[in-house]
């Protein structure tokens, strides 16, 4: 009985702590058109602030966040894209970072949308 009533004691407990814990989710259009771009982005995203899932979708060229509300928000996600080389949605990719991913993710056409201004490939 005594077990039985510490049960029912804790049980609120862990529903407030469930309800607290809802992800919220966002979609970033990017310029990834190769694996190495799904790679580089998934394994990259994860160690975000607040990111709980991250999937890229190369032929819809969609990056799926599932984020934690509290720790991010879209802005921040979509900054941290851009930090990686890739456009997020209108915001460009940083270049500096572009210079450093994979000889094939700085290939015209991948890691920039069609006639984006980019610097030529050495």
């Amino acid at each position: 009985m005594r077990n039985l009533l510490m049960l029912l004691m804790l049980l609120p407990a862990f529903a407030v702590h469930a309800q607290s814990n809802k992800l919220d989710s966002v979609a970033i259009h990017t310029s990834a058109v190769c694996d190495m771009c799904v790679e580089t982005i998934e394994s990259e995203m994860i160690y975000e602030k607040g990111v709980k899932k991250v999937h890229v979708d190369l032929e819809s060229k969609m990056i799926s966040v599932q984020y934690d509300p509290r720790k991010t928000g879209p802005d921040a996600l979509r900054k941290a894209v851009t930090k990686l080389g890739y456009y997020a949605d209108d915001m460009p990719g940083d270049a500096k970072a572009k210079a450093a991913l994979p000889e094939c993710c700085q290939a015209e056409g991948c890691g920039m949308p069609a006639g984006a201004p980019h610097a030529p490939v050495e």
